[in-house]
């Protein structure tokens, strides 16, 4: 018999800005925090760098920051949600700040800004350069630990959701060191990050592999624009799994992107060259390393001898390698960095499933579209992880029975790592109808082989949608497909029945 333990509260999965804020923002309701790893770890919060783009400064507006979204993200956003969070932004930065992130600031005491690309303003608050990531969580933590509310368990991974017999969810099957044990609660949320992990190449956390997307589809939640994966161009390539992060703010001073003769290539590409939209510089070294002649930053003249002191992870993992970036070039190429698709919900953070509740990337709130506005990451899981929060303290205490589960199919190592290459090969910066019904196929034997755990489901949802859309949109680029085809419609769907809606956005 499975132990079963009740929390009298809020259940929350993931241990990034969006689940801590979460579990904060349910007060007076008492919050459990599940992580699979060490709290500050193993979550793509604490390796954030560029910062928390928000309209800070005079400068700007909530509604210039919305317009600069609404581009980014092609046609795919939902405008009332980038107004939510364009609006509730400022305010999200300021709470951090007083919680302890330790935010740069300029002599009067503003927050200090960068421009990143895409920004029509200076509007990224940063934290000693390229720590933004690292200090936000470090007070979220710290936050965390002190609040008599929130309680953390690290080394649990969750394995099933718990259903009720009319589907409502009601708690999470769990595994701590091999042992399984159940733990219901009035509501749950899901904060546990993107699938950069089922990608060979990745910025993020390698724990990442899509498992809550996954769990939540099998248990008949809907999906959203799985296909939509965007690259970050600029990874440092080292070889290292994961791939060090070179933060596109050193473009924003004025790095410039060159090839192995030393020309720079961007103004070929776009006529924002280095400052031009993430999807459209990753297809840009892309197109440079398939070409054979390489890719690098050029950070010498931008940054050079103030690398230490103003981008130190930066300069950490360059010289780690053997590259002094004040006198070197640094060797660049894309990696899987964010996925702007994820479990549906609404501005509460409700998900289709009553009682389950989803923030961060796992989530798919619409304020992304087809491509992620550089540092609308860390705003988001700030404002939306607040409000899923306080929705689901709101839930009323259930009595009724919860049906006992087996955990779904793990896959093996050796398995994981096939996945891996695949979706880097066939699913990733550039795809084509003939890579993508490959990789479909194979994830097809491998569920066929394995069971259709939540890894599994996680890969087939973006390989399946990305060869349904027969376009060219956001971080979406098919070689076969090079035009965007017609007004601009999103992809939901949903594992059960295997039949999929499209809903024109408005």
């Amino acid at each position: 018999m499975i132990e079963r333990i009740h929390h009298d509260g809020v259940l929350v999965i993931g241990a990034g800005l969006a689940g801590l804020t979460a579990a904060l923002a349910a007060a007076p309701r008492k919050a459990l925090v599940l992580s699979p790893t060490p709290l500050n770890t193993g979550c793509s919060s604490a390796w954030a760098q560029g910062g928390m783009a928000a309209a800070l400064g005079e400068d700007d507006a909530p509604a210039l920051h919305a317009a600069d979204t609404l581009a980014a993200g092609a046609g795919l956003c939902d405008p009332a949600m980038v107004e939510i969070l364009t609006r509730e932004g400022p305010d999200a930065v300021r709470h951090l700040a007083d919680l302890g992130a330790p935010f740069d600031r300029t002599e009067d005491g503003a927050f200090a800004q960068s421009l990143e690309a895409a920004h029509g303003r200076a509007r990224v608050a940063r934290v000693k350069g390229d720590q933004a990531g690292r200090e936000i969580m470090r007070a979220m933590t710290v936050a965390a630990f002190v609040s008599p509310l929130v309680s953390t368990r690290a080394g649990v991974r969750a394995r099933l959701l718990l259903q009720d017999g009319e589907g409502r969810v009601r708690g999470v099957l769990a595994e701590r060191k091999g042992q399984p044990y159940e733990i219901t609660a009035d509501a749950v949320i899901l904060a546990t990050g993107g699938i950069g992990g089922l990608y060979a190449v990745t910025t993020t956390p390698a724990e990442l592999k899509g498992e809550g997307l996954g769990l939540a589809a099998l248990a008949g939640a809907v999906i959203a624009d799985p296909e939509f994966v965007q690259f970050h161009p600029t990874a440092i390539d080292i070889g290292r799994d994961p791939a060090p992060l070179a933060t596109e703010a050193l473009r924003g001073e004025g790095a410039r992107l060159l090839n192995g003769a030393g020309e720079a290539f961007m103004a070929g590409y776009h006529a924002a060259a280095e400052l031009a939209p993430r999807d459209v510089v990753a297809r840009a070294i892309h197109a440079e390393l398939m070409a054979g002649r390489g890719a690098f930053l050029d950070a010498r003249t931008a940054v050079g001898d103030h690398f230490p002191d103003e981008f130190p992870a930066v300069f950490a993992a360059c010289m780690s390698a053997g590259i002094d970036p004040r006198y070197q070039l640094i060797p660049v190429a894309p990696a899987c960095h964010y996925h702007m698709g994820g479990v549906v919900t609404d501005a509460t953070g409700a998900t289709t499933l009553t009682g389950l509740y989803a923030a961060g990337e796992c989530a798919s709130t619409g304020v992304h579209g087809a491509n992620r506005l550089a540092s609308n990451s860390l705003l988001e899981a700030a404002v939306f992880g607040a409000r899923a929060g306080a929705a689901a303290r709101d839930l009323p205490t259930l009595t009724s029975r919860v049906p006992t589960g087996a955990a779904l199919p793990d896959l093996p190592d050796g398995a994981l790592a096939e996945l891996r290459g695949l979706m880097t090969r066939h699913a990733g910066v550039v795809r084509d109808a003939a890579g993508l019904e490959q990789l479909t196929q194979a994830v097809g034997g491998m569920k066929t082989r394995h069971g259709e755990g939540p890894i599994l489901a996680a890969a087939g949802l973006v390989a399946e949608t990305a060869l349904a859309r027969r376009e060219s949109r956001g971080a979406h680029y098919r070689s076969d497909f090079p035009q965007a085809a017609g007004p601009p419609v999103r992809t939901f769907v949903t594992l059960a029945g295997q039949r999929a809606l499209k809903v024109a956005a408005e």
